[in-house]
């Protein structure tokens, strides 16, 4: 079981995560909703298509764009497309 946790809150939980480039991606239906916020920021992975990310807020503490997906992965990276990973702090232990 994978769990991702920051400033004491456990964001997402799953035994379906889907490892690319030592990152654990976690099924949308996994991450509790009512910490991430929506970002407008967009990265480009030149195989895996277009990012958008989500901010972290917990106990008024904000994480910005902290967890990423890709809403319509390019083929080679379909088994993540809609799934959540993260960075900036966020601690991803198996």
């Amino acid at each position: 079981m994978a769990k991702a946790t920051w400033n004491g809150a456990v964001l997402a939980e799953s035994d379906k995560t889907v490892v690319v480039e030592n990152n654990h991606y976690f099924p949308a239906d996994a991450i509790n909703k009512e910490y991430f916020k929506d970002s407008d920021t967009h990265t480009t992975c030149p195989w895996k298509g277009v990012a958008s990310y989500y901010s972290i807020e917990v106990d008024g503490q904000v994480n910005k764009d902290a967890a990423w997906y890709y809403p319509t992965a390019k083929d080679k990276a379909k088994q993540i497309e809609g799934y959540v990973a993260f960075w900036r702090g966020v601690k991803v232990e198996r």
